[in-house]
C-alpha cells in the first residue's frame, strides 16, 4: 500500500550492489541505511509545512504528556505518566513525519529508526486503548481534510484484488514458513489457556479449524466451499472428515504449496485447489468457509460478498466466518482513509465490524447470522508467539533477501496487530450463518 501502487512490496531477493541508499540520520544513534528504490517514503521524510509540523509537535507533545508511558525525546526530555519507554531519537523527524502522514507517518519514522521501544506491544497497547481521543474532537471533525485517502488503484475489483492479494500472500513461502507453525495456519488460534508456547501453536490452530468445520456441519459427503485457501490446512482437514472440498485463492504461492500438500496427505481426489476470485465461483455447496478473508474484499465489496455466499449456498446449508473486527463507530470513520496498514501490509485491505456484517445480510441477503463468538485476546497470544519467532529468526529473514527496513516494518506491523487485540480496540470473530429452506 503506497501512493504509487506496488512501490513498497518487499524484494525477494536481496538488492543488487548498485542500489541507490540513504543514510537516516539519527540524534542519539548510528545511522540506519535505507535503499531509496525499495522504500522512498522512508529514506526522504514526506515534505510538510512548518505550519503542519508545529501543530504535530504541539499536538504530539500534548497527548503524550498525558499517557502512561515514559516518552525520552531525543535523550535529553522525558514526557508521560510513566509506564512501557518509548524513545524518540530524532523528535524533528517524528514530528515532520507525522505532520506528513499522521498514523502512516508515525509507522514509518519507526522503520527508518527515529523511533524505537523494548516494549514495543506495550507502547502500541497504550495508544490502541486511547485511538479515538489522542487527537482533541473538533481535529477528528476535520478529518476529511487532513487523512490521506485510500488510493483508486486498490479499490477490490477482480483485477486489483488479485494485485493487492499477490503484494502480501506472494511474499514468499519461505519467510511465512519461519514464523507459522508446522500448519501453515495464518489465522487467530484458539488456546485452552495463556500463556501459551509455540508448541501449542499446532494443536490450538486445529481447535479453531475444527469448530469451523462443526459449526458449518462439514462430514463424510458435504460439498465445501472454501473462500481463502491459505496454505491449505482447513482444507486437508475436511478431506479428512470424507469432505469433497473446492477452495479458491487469489495467491500463486498459497495455491502451489497448497496443492502439494494435499497431494502429499492423500486426498487430491477430494480436493480442487483454484485461482480464482470469489465472485467467480459456480454452482451449489452444502457448507461455505472462509478464515479471515473478509479483511481483503473491502467495504465497497461487502455487499458483493455476501451476496456471492448467499447465491452460492444450497438452501439448509451453513457458512462459517472468521472474521478480524473493529467497533461500528471507529470503522464509519476511517472507513475512507489511508493507512499504514494498507500502504506497507494489506493493500486494500479494510475491517468490518459485527454491526455492518448483520446489516448487509439481514437487507441484502438470505443469509442470518444464527451464532457468533469472539476471542480477540487468544488472537493476541497468537502474533505474540509469531512475533518472537520472527524475532529470534531474524537471520534467516536476511537469508531470504529481505533487509533491515522490511524486518522492522514487520515487526512493527506484528506488534500494531497485537496491541489492537491486547486493548480490546480488535477483535476476531467466528461466525455462523444459516439459509432458510423456502417453503
Amino acid at each position: 500500500m503506497s501512493v504509487s501502487p506496488g512501490s513498497h512490496r518487499a524484494p525477494e531477493s536481496p538488492a543488487p550492489a548498485a542500489a541507490t541508499t540513504r543514510s537516516v540520520p539519527q540524534s542519539t544513534r548510528p545511522s540506519t541505511t535505507v535503499d531509496e528504490s525499495r522504500w522512498p517514503d522512508v529514506a526522504h521524510r514526506p515534505p510538510a509545512s512548518w505550519l503542519r509540523t508545529a501543530v504535530a509537535e504541539r499536538l504530539v507533545r500534548h497527548a503524550l504528556a498525558r499517557l502512561p508511558l515514559r516518552v525520552r525525546l531525543g535523550g535529553t526530555e522525558t514526557l508521560g505518566l510513566g509506564g512501557p519507554l518509548m524513545e524518540i531519537h530524532d523528535p524533528k523527524a517524528f514530528y515532520g513525519r507525522v505532520g506528513a502522514g499522521g498514523l502512516i507517518g508515525f509507522g514509518e519514522s519507526y522503520m527508518a529508526g527515529e523511533w524505537e521501544s523494548r516494549d514495543l506491544v506495550g507502547v502500541l497497547t497504550v495508544l490502541a486503548e486511547r485511538l479515538a481521543t489522542l487527537i482533541p474532537e473538533p481535529l477528528q471533525r476535520l478529518r476529511g481534510m487532513w487523512a490521506p485517502k485510500q488510493p483508486t488503484a486498490q479499490r477490490n475489483t477482480p483485477e486489483g484484488s488479485r494485485s493487492n492479494i499477490s503484494r502480501h500472500y506472494d511474499l514468499s513461502n519461505d519467510l511465512f514458513a519461519l514464523f507459522l507453525d508446522e500448519t501453515l495456519s495464518y489465522s487467530s488460534a484458539l488456546f485452552r489457556g495463556f500463556p501459551a508456547d509455540h508448541s501449542l501453536l499446532p494443536a490450538a490452530q486445529h481447535r479453531k479449524i475444527d469448530r469451523l468445520l462443526d459449526q458449518a456441519g462439514v462430514g463424510p459427503g458435504t460439498e465445501l466451499l472454501e473462500i481463502g485457501t491459505g496454505w491449505g490446512e482447513l482444507a486437508l482437514r475436511a478431506a479428512a472428515r470424507g469432505a469433497r472440498v473446492r477452495t479458491v485463492t487469489l495467491s500463486q504461492e498459497q495455491r502451489e504449496l497448497a496443492r502439494e500438500r494435499i497431494a502429499a496427505a492423500g486426498f487430491a481426489d477430494r480436493v480442487s485447489v483454484e485461482l480464482c476470485d470469489y465472485r467467480k465461483v459456480e454452482g451449489s455447496f452444502d457448507a461455505i468457509i472462509s478464515v479471515e478473508m473478509i479483511e481483503a474484499v473491502g467495504a465497497e465489496f461487502w455487499q458483493e460478498y455476501f451476496s456471492t455466499l448467499d447465491r452460492l449456498l444450497a438452501p439448509g446449508g451453513r457458512v462459517a466466518l472468521q472474521a478480524i473486527t473493529m467497533p461500528h463507530d471507529r470503522m464509519l470513520v476511517s472507513k475512507d482513509t489511508f493507512t499504514w496498514i494498507q500502504k506497507y501490509i494489506f493493500p486494500g485491505g479494510f475491517l468490518p465490524s459485527v454491526e455492518v456484517m448483520e446489516q448487509i445480510t439481514a437487507e441484502h441477503t438470505a443469509l442470518r447470522v444464527a451464532d457468533r463468538d469472539g476471542f480477540g485476546p487468544h488472537y493476541a497470544e497468537t502474533l505474540r508467539l509469531w512475533r518472537e519467532t520472527f524475532t529470534e529468526r531474524s537471520e534467516q529473514v536476511d537469508a531470504l533477501g529481505f533487509d533491515a527496513v522490511f524486518r522492522r516494518l514487520w515487526t512493527f506491523y506484528l506488534a500494531y496487530s497485537e496491541a489492537g487485540f491486547r486493548s480490546g480496540y480488535l477483535d476476531v470473530q467466528q461466525m455462523l450463518l444459516t439459509k432458510e429452506v423456502s417453503r
